[in-house]
């Protein structure tokens, strides 16, 4: 294999720096005068973590398309990391959001919209009965809390390096065998030691002798880890780990949030999977702030015995916007109209293609190597299209449909152009074929 000059790649480094900040002189001066009234010069942490000098603003977003204060328009391949997995403001979504607004946005009271996602939540998933939260955050920690107020058992369990939000107990991992607090794990409440217990995703061995202590509440997991590349389960992984959690008293909680992309009911339904508890947020609102968990009827029943009326609005279970009506008007408008049956099935065709023509050239290539990235990094990249330049705003995504639905080899570039952000390119697929408006 030929050796990387690094020189070179400093000095093609250092002028991509110097464009980017000749390119951007308005994103530049914001950021400059946002230094004096955010923290860290960002509405939110994360979006400090770029890979030029500051973050670019943007001015409008539309499907798979950015343009910053700059006027400069990018195809976007990070959709807000999967929260506009379904594009940036579709235009069904964006006039129903519009009419809602007008007619009261947080009520406190049911709205017909909720009963509708409730039902095709019911047919997508297989579980009976859904409550809504802002984040999926929020769905998992409620699911957490369900299953210790009903198992009374204190722990949950996570695999290594999994994603769930900011939920505490997920930031966990294990480090020489021992677990303890992820790296970059701010302010933990306590060492996860005391509250989950963590084994590496498909050993079966591992997982049996954690639930052996009969003190989990519930396994917490996506059917596909998303976050360190795309881990795919082992044949025959999940029908033994449901068996299991099931002799050993614990809860399956099956976070769907990513692993969405592999059909209009996820992995669960692609892999006749039977969780006890299922979480759904970012892509089920079309970006507005919207989640869900759905339990199974046996989960309903234990819960609903356990809980009084009384103390319902103080148990640590739901929120004063939770359930609110803009954003079950999002969801149903998003689940009716965009995340359709119809449109996964093109989708998928789409994807298989991709597939299988990327792999066909790697394959050519022959000593491509391979590996898996163990965190995504953001970049800004451009390329000519039809004689003019055209901007990549994220990593060159590969869709996470690609592993999950069809085990594509694990393929990544050594440079950090390119990276496979799980689910990305889905919106993009999507709306470059205008496979969403027939």
């Amino acid at each position: 294999m030929t050796a990387i000059d690094r020189t070179k790649l400093k000095t093609l480094q250092q002028r991509e720096e110097s464009r980017f900040l000749a390119d951007h002189p308005k994103s530049a001066a914001l950021y400059n005068r946002a230094q004096s009234s955010l923290l860290g010069g960002v509405p939110m942490n994360w979006m400090k973590k770029w890979a030029g000098a500051f973050p670019v603003f943007v001015k409008s977003a539309k499907l798979a398309h950015i343009t910053d204060v700059d006027n400069r328009e990018y195809i976007d391949l990070c959709l807000g990391d999967t929260g506009a997995m379904t594009g940036h403001s579709p235009e069904i979504v964006a006039d129903v959001v519009a009419r809602r607004a007008k007619e009261g946005i947080t009520l406190m009271l049911p709205t017909e919209d909720s009963l509708w996602v409730g039902e095709d939540l019911k047919r997508r998933f297989g579980l009976p009965y859904w409550q809504f939260t802002l984040t999926a955050t929020d769905a998992n920690r409620f699911a957490i809390r369900i299953a210790r107020e009903i198992t009374q058992r204190s722990k949950i369990l996570v695999f290594h390096y999994c994603y769930h939000g900011t939920v505490d107990e997920s930031f966990a991992a294990l480090e020489n065998g021992v677990i303890g607090p992820r790296r970059g794990n701010i302010g933990p409440p306590v060492n996860p030691a005391e509250t989950t217990r963590v084994v590496e995703f498909n050993d079966l061995n591992v997982l049996e002798d954690a639930l052996k202590h009969h003190d989990v509440a519930c396994i917490l997991a996506e059917p596909a880890m998303t976050n360190v590349g795309i881990i795919l389960p082992e044949d025959g992984f999940w029908r033994a780990a449901q068996e299991l959690a099931r002799r050993y008293g614990s809860l399956l909680v099956a976070d769907e949030t990513h692993t969405i992309c592999a059909g209009p009911g996820g992995c669960t339904a692609e892999w006749k999977l039977d969780p006890d508890m299922l979480v759904f947020g970012k892509a089920i609102g079309s970006g507005i702030p919207g989640a869900t968990f759905g339990v199974s009827e046996e989960v309903a029943q234990r819960i609903s015995a356990r809980i009084h009326l009384d103390d319902c609005d103080v148990g640590g279970i739901g929120g004063t916007l939770a359930g609110n009506a803009l954003s079950l008007a999002a969801m149903r408008a998003t689940l009716e109209y965009i995340l359709t049956p119809a449109a996964f099935e093109h989708m998928i065709s789409l994807a298989k293609r991709f597939a299988d023509a990327v792999g066909e050239n790697i394959r050519a290539a022959g000593n491509v190597p391979r590996h898996h990235r163990g965190r995504h990094r953001r970049a800004h990249q451009s390329l000519r299209l039809s004689g003019r330049r055209t901007h990549l705003l994220g990593g060159t995504a590969i869709l996470a449909v690609l592993f999950i639905r069809y085990d594509f080899p694990r393929y990544s570039l050594t440079s950090s152009c390119f990276c496979f952000w799980p689910l990305a390119l889905l919106a993009s697929v999507w709306q470059r074929y205008d496979c969403l408006t027939g």
